[in-house]
């Protein structure tokens, strides 16, 4: 029998998860959470062989919480899962040390075959999905450009971006022209968003 640990924030689809793994034959749901912050203490409480974990969770989000489970509870899979995944997640997601990421849009048969794996060590990823992040093209920024990306993506200004990196003014600003030219993106907030889908962010 495998101990899953579902972690999802919206009670609707969480109970429509547990039910769905519940009726699959060797699968059982020994733990719901709905917050990121609450998934290893239960984990380490209930001791479940897979976790399938919300993207999007409060309090600390999937990658987080992989992350987190990877350190302190390694023999826990980690699966993550969203509504709408985007080929740049299945990398991020594989650097967080997940097994796996899944649409909540596939089969019931399907999220229990990929928990299945999940929790004999294998990787799992949607095929449209692995296909697509392989078409994905390698980060073409500095260390310094997305150090900027970032504090640009969290709506600092530019001049709040030079504080921060003891930059000057027209430094950012360079390096945010650079950002655009390389992502080819219309603006900033435009450049966030082609690194975030990219899974750079």
């Amino acid at each position: 029998m495998i101990g899953i640990l579902v972690a999802e924030h919206r009670p609707v689809v969480r109970r429509g998860l547990v039910a769905s793994l519940e009726s699959e034959a060797g699968l059982k749901v020994v733990a719901e959470v709905s917050a990121g912050d609450a998934v290893l203490p239960a984990v380490l409480e209930h001791g479940p062989e897979t976790a399938v974990v919300d993207l999007d969770l409060p309090g600390a989000d999937g990658f987080a919480v992989a992350l987190e489970l990877h350190a302190q509870a390694p023999g826990c899979g980690v699966l993550l899962v969203s509504h709408r995944p985007k080929p740049g997640q299945v990398r991020r997601a594989f650097a967080a040390h997940a097994l796996g990421l899944m649409s909540l849009g596939v089969s019931p048969e399907q999220l229990a075959s990929g928990i299945r794996r999940v929790a004999a060590g294998q990787r799992v990823v949607d095929p449209e999905l692995a296909v697509a992040a392989l078409e994905i093209a390698e980060n073409p920024l500095t260390r310094r450009e997305m150090d900027v990306l970032r504090l640009a993506a969290l709506g600092a200004r530019s001049n709040e971006i030079a504080d921060q990196l003891f930059l000057s003014v027209g430094t950012v600003r360079n390096h945010l022209s650079r950002i655009m030219c390389k992502t080819r993106a219309r603006s900033r907030l435009d450049a966030v968003r082609i690194a975030s889908d990219s899974g750079w962010l």
